[in-house]
């Protein structure tokens, strides 16, 4: 029998995919085999031995202490591309509202009081010029990170009659031929700068990224640019975003992740986290990280992961799985068939026949080894 725990509410859809002859699954659970989350933070956590794997039913991980699972052997996986279409949707919305003063408006609007001498008609026709906008057609979007989001985001921009170029290193020749019609892809983010309109950012948040929307970074851009955020909170230096603000520098910033220094502020759009919060994308966020955890638990076979390499055998009877550091030598292994991979400071190899599991746990560099029949 099998455990898993979850850490915040989890669509059925998902966790009705575990067979309840085999798992339990629920939010008391002890000794979890493995964890499904959403957004708990999960850093100040212990883990016991038994842990396998966690499952992020969404797509960034920065709740979960990464590498120290990477060190346990505790599997990390996330659910790429599950919420990207409502995600790309909130985008959308985040580009008309840094367009028009919409939420300013509403505001304006629901305090209008109808009186004998001033009807809500004549003041709408009095007030409604201060809220004066631009429209999208025909401006440039640039997009920071041509994932599973900056495509869709890419392509529906066009549809609106708008010129997009975006930027990602990790992108690949075949991705990028794919998005050739309605993006052009650049080598650089200072080549967006220079002609973007808007920019949207799309990149997750590491030691490369974090504040690299900072004063240096927004002299670049186009007078009056306006930036949509709805990657993670601490990509943009929130100083220096305000300070290009108040000179005028940028016209709108479209937060989905408020802070204390970004409520209540003239030119910020902060939205409450909703990037994700659809029926849709929860459903499709926990099937996928629950079929994940299933995949890995009783077939040792691994697809997105964030700390190990995506290494599957399909094959009838004994394996043997074997996380362990990419420099183990594990080449006097014989097998009856073997599949392996390495990523980073980590690899993943798995085995099938007679394999001594004992022998391979002497070898140095293996974190774990577990046996499925």
């Amino acid at each position: 029998m099998y455990n898993i725990l979850t850490l915040n509410k989890i669509a059925t859809c998902g966790t009705d995919l575990f067979d309840k002859a085999n798992y339990t699954v629920g939010s008391e659970v002890e000794n979890p085999t493995g964890i499904l989350v959403r957004s708990a933070k999960m850093h100040d956590m212990e883990f016991n031995a038994d842990l396998l794997a966690i499952g992020r039913a969404g797509a960034g991980t920065n709740n979960i202490p990464v590498e120290k699972c990477a060190e346990q052997g505790i599997v990390v996986f996330n659910s790429p591309g599950a919420n990207a279409n409502a995600v790309k949707e909130l985008v959308l919305a985040g580009l008309f509202l840094a367009s028009r003063k919409v939420t300013k408006a509403v505001q304006w609007a629901s305090n209008l009081q109808d009186t004998e001498n001033a009807n809500v008609a004549a003041q709408v026709e009095k007030g409604k010029s201060q809220f004066g906008g631009i429209e999208v057609l025909g401006k440039t979007l640039g997009i920071i990170g041509l994932g599973a989001i900056g495509k869709k985001v890419a392509q529906a921009a066009t549809a609106l009659g708008m010129t997009v170029v975006g930027t990602d290193p990790f992108l690949s020749e075949e991705s990028a031929k794919e998005i050739s019609d309605f993006c052009k892809v650049v080598a650089t983010k200072e080549e967006v700068y220079a002609v973007a309109d808007y920019i949207s950012l799309h990149v997750p948040c590491n030691a490369d990224t974090k504040g690299f929307v900072n004063a240096e970074v927004i002299a670049q851009m186009k007078d009056n640019v306006r930036i949509l955020n709805f990657a993670r909170a601490e990509l943009v230096n929130d100083a220096d975003l305000k300070s290009a603000l108040e000179s005028g520098k940028v016209a709108c910033y479209v937060t989905d992740f408020p802070n204390a220094d970004t409520v209540n502020v003239d030119g910020i759009v902060a939205i409450p986290h909703l990037g994700a919060s659809t029926e849709e994308s929860e459903d499709n966020c926990a099937i996928m990280a629950s079929n994940e955890l299933i995949d890995y638990i009783e077939n040792g076979n691994i697809k997105n992961s964030v700390n190990y390499p995506n290494v599957s055998l399909d094959v009838a009877g004994r394996k043997v799985t074997i996380l362990h550091k990419a420099d183990a030598d594990l080449s006097g292994i014989v097998a009856d068939a073997k599949a392996t991979g390495v990523k980073k400071d980590f690899g993943y190899t798995i085995l099938a026949g007679d394999v001594d599991a004992e022998a391979v746990k002497a070898i140095a560099g293996v974190i774990r080894v577990r046996v499925i029949d």
